[in-house]
């Protein structure tokens, strides 16, 4: 799904800009109500694994595959204005160090991968959450619907796109039957997979999840005889008990660098989605090579190494580590942020 260079043109490409601007803004300032102690350092290792689950491509149909988008994950686990600032932190990993989505085109990514996803994801969930019996199996399913529409939704967003501002002549009702017939399946894997990340983390910390926090079970004290709720740090300290922050963030980082660094290696060579119906429909006939197509971590691959897998494997491990890092500074800055505004606030 990531769009290239010449793909579309540019004005197109600088309006995506200009609301992909805007949408990070206003993600910027909503992260601040979202993140805190506890949850400041899970959203950069969510960025982190997001980044290295894109990296396993899976087939989905004859000589096609697909890989995680990341929106509706992101935005269960840390709340939708984070997950919004999650993905495009790693669609700007991936522009500047991997030449993965051009440079003059991530406005249109962010617009598509980011903000689309997220949103539309989001809706749908709080949307189940409210029919469906309260239980953590209900949001386990909630995340699964919701992410599997997520990825026909980016589809369908990237055609109009197209229809806007593409730069061949092509038919846009046989992109959009090949764009959203593909990502359909597609979605099924992105569903799969957010499904069974949020229940994993659900089970051992459900207090992290942002899209369970209705499932925490206020704890209630007696006060002079009658009960009254309990500071919601106590609430929470059951689930805390079980197991630390620091070691389900060691967990996830772990798990991110064998991702990356080991398992990528066996991920599906076939293009992705939007590559095959590119070639398939033409729409890649102006395609232009990356800015960074020079860069030393080019195509997910360490310049001069030759061994392929140990090339590519810590191509992973670095871009797990820079997307971790890089996302960490964006969302501590945003907690510090939100933790200088408090005082005044208060005034």
């Amino acid at each position: 799904m990531h769009v290239p260079d010449g793909f579309i043109d540019a004005p197109t490409s600088a309006v995506t800009a200009v609301v992909a601007a805007g949408a990070l803004a206003v993600s910027l300032r909503g992260a601040r109500r979202e993140l805190d102690e506890r949850t400041a350092p899970l959203a950069g290792l969510v960025a982190a694994f997001i980044f290295a689950v894109q990296m396993l491509n899976f087939p989905v149909a004859a000589g096609t595959s697909g890989h995680l988008l990341g929106g509706a994950l992101a935005a269960i686990l840390v709340g939708p204005y984070t997950g919004v600032l999650c993905v495009s932190v790693v669609l700007l990993m991936q522009g500047i160090l991997f030449a993965d989505g051009g440079l003059t085109a991530l406005g249109v990514n962010i617009t598509d991968m980011a903000i689309v996803t997220t949103v539309v994801a989001y809706a749908l969930f709080r949307g189940l959450l409210k029919v469906l019996p309260r239980g953590r199996r209900s949001v386990t399913a909630a995340s699964f619907v919701a992410a599997l529409l997520s990825v026909p939704a980016a589809a369908v967003a990237f055609t109009l796109l197209y229809a806007v501002g593409g730069t061949t002549d092509v038919s846009i009702g046989k992109v959009a039957t090949a764009m959203i017939g593909v990502h359909v399946l597609i979605g099924v894997g992105e569903a799969a997979i957010t499904a069974l990340t949020v229940g994993a983390v659900i089970a051992v910390r459900p207090d992290l999840v942002h899209g369970a926090r209705e499932l925490r079970q206020g704890l209630k004290l007696r006060v002079n005889g009658e009960l009254v709720d309990a500071p919601a740090t106590a609430a929470a300290a059951p689930a805390a008990a079980r197991t630390s922050r620091r070691t389900v963030w060691i967990t996830g980082l772990a798990a991110s660098l064998v991702l990356a660094g080991f398992v990528s290696f066996y991920a599906s060579a076939s293009p992705d989605g939007l590559e095959k119906v590119a070639h398939d429909k033409g729409i890649d006939a102006k395609a232009r090579e990356h800015a960074s197509a020079d860069s030393p971590l080019a195509d997910y691959g360490v310049k001069d190494v030759s061994d392929a897998r140990l090339s590519g494997g810590l191509a992973g491990v670095i871009g797990v580590g820079a997307t971790v890092v890089a996302g960490s500074a964006v969302f501590w800055a945003v907690r510090r942020r939100r933790g200088a505004q408090a005082p005044s606030e208060a005034h």
